[in-house]
């Protein structure tokens, strides 16, 4: 009994000289990690004595990278693209120029939306539904010509039969690389989407669809009942087990990186709202096959994606939904992003410019661009307004440290 008890208290002693070893490292590697300067930025007095906020602000990069904060604002457009009484315009791609002229893709329909369970499969349930992708022009970045459609439906029966819409670009080589979302006839709650693709010599066209989606939800979640509600599952699956959104294709380190985002069978709520992530699906070849990575979600957070090549990784503006809504953030490998800052708002659905030098300064890419806006009803749900596109532009942060120096003298 008495080696047992000496055994016991030998091997306390053991993983406690451990636990004061690790702490011993853990302190260490925080003094080398951080200078007096960053614990004086955030008012440390004691970094022997950190409360879990002051350890945070310093792991998150608070006391850091003030060259990505700014504030986004909104201008009105000149031209076709406004607002327009039962007409749905939405989703504007990046926005790429090709003779001189600016081009931009984005979902179009018109009527009334009635949303589900009018027991009438025909009628249209969200704005984005029965819509098309139009495209227009312009020389100035300001005042846009609407040109007509690009893409249309698919056959019936196929996996775009119904709606095609929230595409995105890409010039690649001499030919342009349409992707978007698609719904096959009827449009249910449980509805699972996928990505297609058309392909074109000319931005005006015309543009070959592929036969076959290039992604399509994981569909590994499980039901529960047969009602139509997207809610009721007995296991929800993966992040994109339902849906496969806002495709977003960018040519990266050799590779064809199929940026989106993913909605699960029987979305719950997180800390920031709704349950949305994204992923990345990368390809050899423009057309595919895309594989998912194993590293997805890449992120917890973002409605919409606008992400954006920046020196050697890729930047990203997470929008609504989750904890990490309204953020910028950079990945040095397109895969591990991390918060680089905060901002007050951010709008919807933005379309970059793509011949912006990304690499000038971190938010370069942010410049200007496209987003769309909506213009609601009183007395109706949010699905039955209008949406419009309209410029977005981003002023940076003018709180520099040279700025305060100067400002003090």
């Amino acid at each position: 009994m008495r080696l047992i008890t000496a055994i016991f208290g030998l091997a306390c002693l053991l993983f406690s000289c451990q636990d004061i070893k690790e702490k011993e490292v853990e302190t260490t590697s925080t003094k080398e990690q951080y200078t007096q300067e960053d614990y004086d930025f955030l008012a440390i007095g004691n970094p022997e004595k950190m409360s879990a906020a002051s350890k945070r602000a310093l792991r998150n990069n608070y006391h850091k990278n003030e060259e990505w904060f700014g504030t986004f604002s909104s201008q009105t457009l000149k031209g076709d693209v406004g607002y327009e009484k039962g007409v749905i315009r939405r989703d504007p791609t990046m926005v790429i120029q090709v003779d001189g002229l600016y081009y931009t893709w984005y979902s179009k329909s018109v009527g009334k939306t009635f949303g589900f369970g009018t027991g009438d499969p025909d009628k249209k349930v969200f704005p984005w539904d029965k819509t098309e992708i139009w495209y227009a022009t312009s020389s100035d970045g300001w005042d846009w010509k609407e040109q007509g459609v690009a893409v249309t439906y698919g056959p019936k029966g196929e996996y775009d039969d119904r709606s095609v819409f929230t595409p995105e670009v890409l010039a690649h080589e001499g030919k342009y690389y349409l992707v978007y979302q698609c719904v096959q006839f009827p449009y249910v709650n449980r509805s699972f989407n996928t990505v297609g693709m058309s392909i074109a010599d000319s931005p005006n066209g015309p543009w070959k669809r592929l036969e076959a989606p290039i992604l399509e939800a994981a569909q590994d979640g499980e039901w529960l009942g047969e009602e139509d509600s997207r809610f009721a599952v007995k296991s929800q699956g993966s992040f994109d087990s339902q849906k496969v959104h806002d495709p977003t294709l960018l040519y990266y380190r050799d590779k064809f990186y199929l940026y989106y985002k993913g909605e699960r069978m029987g979305e719950r709520n997180t800390a920031g709202g709704r349950e949305i992530r994204w992923g990345v699906a990368i390809a050899d070849s423009i057309e595919g096959p895309y594989v998912k990575s194993e590293y997805n979600p890449i992120t917890h957070s973002g409605h919409e994606l606008c992400v954006w090549k920046y020196k050697d990784g890729i930047a990203m503006v997470s929008s609504a939904d989750g904890p990490e809504r309204q953020t910028i953030q950079y990945s040095e490998d397109g895969i591990n992003f991390e918060i680089m800052s905060y901002v007050n708002w951010v709008p919807s659905a933005m379309g970059l410019v793509t011949t912006l030098d990304n690499d000038k300064h971190p938010t370069e890419g942010l410049s200007w661009g496209l987003h769309h806006l909506s213009h609601n009803y009183p007395g109706k749900p949010w699905w039955a307004g209008d949406q419009y596109l309209a410029r977005f532009s981003f002023s940076r942060n003018r709180n520099t440290k040279a700025e305060f120096a100067d400002n003090k003298q």
